[in-house]
């Protein structure tokens, strides 16, 4: 059993990959739905989602954090569905936010330009100048959303176990170089592996619960034990008491601790 994340470019027949080895290993497949769910949960239009974790950061996203509750929100959606085990996931930040975690298989999928500008034009309808135009621009949103938000490049090789382009090796030889992975003992879950998914889960969860009152707090769990540090200069009794509420609130968490932070740990 494993978590299978699988990052793609536009038009780069990544979602025909993702599909067909979920229903290779009997996995669940998962992408967009992500959206759908979240935007139910925490009651948020889709396409401010949707936005969020396609469009780079602007100026009025980082002066009132929209961008990283939105992004909490949808991590705090995914991690309780892949804690469930046997998940392909195919979208952005899956990568990201299972960095941490040893069955996870982090796969990145990457097609040539000239193949992906072909797509796009029989696809859309416009021409070949229009279609480079939209990928080049596509490419750089998510180059700036990821490096932005995680200080990390979508193209760094480091971020994953697995890198396949889709030129000589066809996708049926991709699904089965995936599977044939996937299989592999370290990637089998574990009871501590498992432990260390709840865990996460927990803390992002427990994080978009108290997104809104301490955007930028740091957060841990284990075995449902919650602790969150918050930047301030002084000893804020009512958002302590505030963040303690919320966090008794979610399912799972045993005790809250709240430490506060001085300003001065968080200077660069």
């Amino acid at each position: 059993m494993a978590i299978i994340t699988l990052s793609r470019d536009s038009y780069s027949r990544g979602k025909e990959v993702a599909e067909k080895v979920a229903k290779e290993l009997g996995y669940d497949c998962i992408s967009r739905e992500i959206l759908l769910e979240a935007s139910e949960i925490f009651n948020i239009p889709q396409i401010k989602l949707y936005r969020a974790i396609h469009d780079a950061p602007s100026i009025l996203d980082r002066l009132t954090n929209g961008k990283q509750r939105y992004i909490a929100y949808i991590r705090a959606t995914l991690l309780d569905y892949l804690r469930k085990d046997n998940v392909v996931y195919h979208g952005l930040a899956g990568h990201f936010f299972v960095r941490e975690i040893p069955h996870a298989l982090r796969v990145r999928i990457i097609a040539n330009m000239d193949e992906r500008v072909r797509v796009e034009m029989e696809r859309e309808n416009i021409s070949k100048k229009e279609a480079m135009e939209l990928l080049k621009s596509d490419d750089e949103q998510r180059r700036k959303w990821s490096k932005s938000l995680y200080g990390l490049d979508t193209s760094d090789p480091s971020l994953y176990d697995l890198i396949i382009h889709l030129k000589k090796i066809s996708v049926d030889e991709a699904v089965e170089t995936i599977c044939y992975a996937a299989r592999q003992k370290c990637f089998e879950t574990t009871p501590q592996s498992q432990k260390a998914m709840d865990d996460l889960a927990l803390a992002a969860e427990v994080n978009a619960a108290i997104i809104e009152m301490a955007p930028h707090a740091r957060l841990f769990a284990e075995d449902g034990n919650v602790t969150v540090t918050v930047k301030s200069q002084l000893e804020d009794t009512v958002l302590t008491s505030q963040i303690m509420t919320a966090a008794k609130n979610i399912k799972g968490v045993k005790t809250v601790k709240v430490e506060m932070e001085p300003f001065s740990l968080y200077a660069s």
